[in-house]
């Protein structure tokens, strides 16, 4: 099966456009019901309540049209299961982020509903055979596509503190992994990718500083999960195991270098790792003199540049892919050490 540049682009388009009209519907929806995120806690930097729902929105709009899409193409119904295991669990930890929303959980049963969809998802890959770079061991791949899956979604949920900020990132990450799918002939992949990159951007459009309305953990949780499986089910091209198994992480580089920073930042003063604080990449750039427009840019600017790390990894160049990761790690411990020269809250 494939797909032809027009069909992806009208994937792109209608998803932007549907999103982009469906979340200030949710936005009154959420104000008329009184789901919104109030600053009542010291890491909350905005003034006045915004309202959550955004992320309805996303989930609706990649739901809606990637199902759509399905009945008017050439899918199979094979195709039709495999793009349900993806979204499936992403639906899942969706709703129980829009729970969250609505009834503000505590940290711990968020994060065991997280592990246990992490589990869900990665048996039925392990089981159906689609997880891209298997070890070997089935131990192992069940071990790094739990650990993949529950730590990028509490690291999209985590890094989704500034306005535009996370949407920005995942549609980067998004559409780069859309490229690195479609030149690999794998479909349905890049056609979820461009679906999700479309709805996010159509979602920044109205969450761009200064914010009209957050994707809440609604959104975050649905992205990260999405994200998750995407990049896990992913078959890299890459010259080597080790260059393979970096594509991912190099996708998804300044999430993770968000958490890696808030987390180890709150063990080292002995603070939950869960608790919220001003320990972001987003707060230390704006402690740096930044103003929120400029950090939202300076991290999608960063996300791109890893992203095409991972499309180096891809191709033939000059330097093999030992030397590619190698630059990127250094890089990332660079970054690592330039944040966390900044003050903590």
């Amino acid at each position: 099966m494939g797909i032809t540049n027009t069909e992806y682009f009208l994937l792109f388009v209608v998803s932007y456009l549907f999103v982009g009209v469906l979340t200030p519907v949710m936005r009154k929806i959420a104000i008329a019901t009184d789901v919104v995120d109030r600053p009542n806690s010291s890491h909350k930097s905005h003034k006045k309540p915004v309202p959550y729902l955004g992320g309805v929105a996303i989930i609706i709009g990649v739901i809606t049209v990637s199902y759509s899409a399905s009945l008017f193409s050439q899918f199979t119904s094979s195709t039709f299961w495999l793009a349900t295991s993806v979204l499936g669990p992403a639906l899942l930890l969706g709703l129980i982020g829009l729970w969250d929303d609505i009834k503000n959980l505590p940290p711990l049963p968020r994060f065991i509903a997280q592990t246990l969809a992490g589990v869900f998802t990665a048996s039925i890959l392990i089981i159906t055979d689609n997880i891209g770079n298997p070890t070997g061991s089935s131990i192992f791949d069940s071990i790094i596509t739990v650990v993949w899956i529950v730590g990028i979604c509490n690291s999209i949920n985590f890094f989704d503190n500034l306005d535009g900020g996370a949407a920005g990132t995942v549609a980067i990450s998004s559409i780069a992994l859309a490229y690195l799918a479609l030149n690999g002939d794998q479909y349905l992949i890049a056609a979820l990718s461009v679906v999700t990159a479309g709805s996010t951007l159509g979602f920044l459009v109205w969450n761009k500083s200064p914010a009209k309305i957050y994707m809440g953990d609604a959104g975050a949780l649905f992205l990260g999960v999405l994200l998750a499986t995407l990049t896990v089910r992913f078959e890299p091209t890459a010259q080597t195991q080790i260059g393979s198994f970096m594509i991912p992480v190099f996708l998804l580089a300044i999430p993770i270098l968000d958490t890696t920073v808030a987390v180890l930042s709150r063990i080292r003063r002995h603070l939950s790792p869960f608790q919220g604080g001003q320990d972001h990449l987003s707060h230390r750039l704006i402690r740096s003199g930044f103003s929120r427009k400029q950090s939202a840019f300076i991290l999608w600017t960063l996300s791109a540049f890893f992203a095409g790390f991972s499309m180096m990894l891809s191709k033939q160049f000059l330097f093999n892919d030992i030397s590619v990761v190698g630059i990127g790690i250094v890089l990332l411990v660079i970054l690592l050490f330039v944040f966390f020269k900044q003050r903590d809250s």
